[in-house]
């Protein structure tokens, strides 16, 4: 038996499943994010061109892995605005294009969920390796960190770490869970 269109049922499931697009200001305001992380990336690229030959090896490795930093949080961005939107809103129906993302073929939220936590991981990479470069200037006057600055984001590094293996493990539990299942029938 099929339902009236007009059932009181059917117009609260037909708002439910419309609330969807309520997230498409969300996305817009990521890819606007994204274009104040280009600024930012041309703003210290064009700082490290100027000083090129002024600025030591250390200075210079440290301003490039901000440049990466930069590049890594705009993936980011670009999974969670792309991937979300796939996921979540609508389909973007861009099977055949040659630009395609090779992951969104089979991008669900659990996949988006392990990629998001790996690049978190990668970005906490870097900022970690930027603050044990720095590391020499403990105990100096202007030294960005000290030891216990330093010892936290190692222990929030590590807990990043632990988190992505975690939900990759979760992840790995649920999808062999219904092959169990029917294994035992």
């Amino acid at each position: 038996m099929s339902r009236d269109a007009r059932s009181p049922h059917s117009l609260l499931a037909s708002l439910i499943f419309g609330s969807r697009w309520l997230q498409v200001p969300l996305y817009l305001g990521l890819i606007v994010a994204q274009g104040v992380y280009v600024f930012l990336f041309l703003k210290e690229l064009t700082h490290l061109l100027s000083h090129a030959t002024s600025f030591g090896e250390q200075e210079i490795m440290l301003i490039v892995l901000g440049l990466i930093d930069v590049v890594m949080i705009s993936n980011l961005l670009v999974m969670v605005i792309v991937g979300g939107y796939e996921t979540f809103v609508s389909r973007l129906k861009l099977q055949g294009h040659p630009d395609q993302p090779e992951w969104l073929d089979h991008v669900n939220a659990s996949v988006l969920k392990i990629k998001l936590a790996m690049a978190i991981i990668g970005i906490s990479s870097i900022h970690l390796l930027k603050t044990f470069i720095e590391a020499g200037n403990l105990g100096n006057d202007g030294a960005k960190f000290s030891e216990a600055g330093v010892m936290w984001q190692t222990i929030i590094h590590i807990v990043f770490i632990l988190s992505a293996v975690g939900i990759a493990y979760v992840d790995k539990l649920s999808r062999d869970l219904p092959h169990k299942k029917h294994a035992d029938h």
